[in-house]
């Protein structure tokens, strides 16, 4: 990727969410961490959060060591201190040894990619650092469910509904463990209240996800 593509994506990461939502979807995060995605997390589980973004999930994540990934330098210092910052394309996963890892995630990455040759290639390098048994999960707009409004974000690439990218996860040796085809809304500008009360209510009422999810999760083993 190009230097000036690269500060596109930058100035988009600035732009894209007021700091009064980023605090927000912090907020959401926390809830989201501590609610639903530690049930696939060990306490001392070595963690990647592969496109980082600016840490929402692995700076609540409960784990042992925390690993993230993002091509924009910015995530760095929205990092916990702790936190061990690659700054680097996920498209290439070089720096990171064979079965080094117990568990990659990834939210809302696999849409920006270039194209589907190479989101075929980031899966099947993320296998190759998992540890057998080793977890992917990852939480994706969904298709299906979303329609037209996928296209309202203009980095938008590759449209994936659950199906289709748990066929390509099978392809590449995964075994599916968990899909939920709806989960969240599809973004974090919705009019849902986001009190973190509310959220935690929320997540723990499967039927709202049925109501207004428009994103899957699937969690895939190695």
């Amino acid at each position: 990727m190009t230097e000036s593509a690269v500060a596109d994506i930058e100035q988009l990461y600035r732009t894209r969410f007021s700091p009064a939502e980023q605090a927000s979807k912090e907020r959401i995060w926390r809830v989201l961490c501590e609610d639903f995605f530690s049930r696939f997390v060990r306490a001392t589980d070595t963690v990647l959060d592969l496109a980082c973004g600016y840490g929402e999930f692995i700076n609540f994540i409960p784990c042992g060591r925390r690993l993230a990934m993002d091509i924009n330098a910015d995530a760095r210092s929205h990092l916990l201190p702790e936190v061990e910052f690659f700054h680097r394309s996920c498209e290439d996963l070089s720096v990171l040894p064979d079965g080094s890892l117990d568990v990659v995630f990834e939210s809302n990455m696999f849409e920006h990619l270039p194209s589907k040759e190479t989101l075929t290639r980031v899966v099947r390098e993320v296998r190759r650092v998992l540890r057998p048994g080793g977890r992917f999960i990852m939480m994706q707009p969904n298709i299906k469910y979303v329609g037209d409004d996928y296209w309202d974000f203009y980095d938008h690439m590759i449209p994936l509904s659950h199906v289709s990218c748990a066929e390509l996860l099978e392809h590449c040796g995964y075994t599916i463990e968990t899909m939920i085809p709806r989960f969240v809304p599809y973004t974090t500008k919705s009019r849902i209240p986001q009190h973190p009360l509310l959220v935690r209510l929320f997540v723990r009422c499967p039927p709202l996800w049925r109501l207004v999810g428009k994103q899957f999760v699937i969690v895939a083993r190695r």
